[in-house]
């Protein structure tokens, strides 16, 4: 489980990147959130990860506070960024036997890497394959992979499917289900309103630090989530917070 307490980040003087931001993400949970560049969705997910610390508030990472026990936290996530940082030289398997054993499950070998690799969509020719020749697509398949090996409970993804194709697209739809199936709590920042609607059992809007809107699947069945976030984001904030109390109500 994940969740947000009053999270907020303040980095100049009363200015706050994230404002008080509230949520919980439960297991076999997909939460999509949107916002501008600069909203702080990637601020959220620092703050998960221990990468900067809150000004006020807390992350917590199955009810553990990421602030106070950053290294516990830490064995409960696991984190695909939209450019998955992989080492080019290294094939498929070197990279996943890497951060496999960094994160400390060191009886894993290649039969357990090869199950996972396919799992994901990879062709057994492409895992012996240096990673520089990778695709994007290719790239958050075994991004997925190594955090899928990691076992963590919850996965924090920044803008996963940006750049991608259809086709890769689609398959990563596929595998975001096959996750949740599995038991994860899943956080997805993103700009790609299709495919969120599509996966998202709840999303939410986020404006200058402020989460604005959340909703859940239901709620949205029938709305134009294009128009929607395009009237949150173009409405006055205050009007917004009032909006979002009677969301919760």
């Amino acid at each position: 489980m994940l969740e947000a307490q009053n999270l907020t980040k303040s980095y100049t003087a009363g200015k706050n990147v994230l404002d008080h931001v509230n949520f919980q993400i439960d297991r076999e949970e997909i939460f999509c959130m949107f916002g501008a560049n600069g909203a702080g969705k990637t601020t959220t997910i620092n703050l998960f990860l221990d990468f900067i610390q809150p000004t006020e508030g807390k992350a917590l990472i199955d009810g553990i506070t990421v602030k106070d026990e950053p290294l516990k936290a830490k064995q409960h996530v696991a984190y695909v960024s939209e450019n998955v940082m992989l080492y080019d030289n290294f094939s498929a398997y070197q990279n996943i036997d890497y951060f496999t054993r960094l994160a400390g499950r060191s009886k894993l070998g290649r039969k357990d890497y090869a199950q996972v690799l396919g799992q994901v969509g990879l062709d057994e020719a492409q895992f012996e394959m240096r990673v520089r020749h990778y695709s994007k697509g290719m790239r958050q398949k075994l991004g997925i992979a190594i955090a899928i090996i990691k076992d963590a409970s919850n996965i924090l993804l920044d803008e996963p499917t940006s750049g991608l194709d259809p086709e890769a697209g689609a398959e990563f739809l596929e595998l975001l289900s096959y996750l949740k199936e599995g038991g994860k709590s899943i956080f997805m920042s993103t700009h790609d309103i299709f495919r969120a609607k599509i996966v998202a059992d709840r999303i939410g809007f986020l404006k200058e630090g402020s989460l604005v809107m959340m909703k859940s699947r239901e709620e949205l069945m029938n709305e134009d989530l294009s128009a929607l976030y395009i009237e949150y984001m173009q409405s006055e904030k205050s009007a917004e917070k009032h909006d979002i109390s009677s969301d919760d109500s």
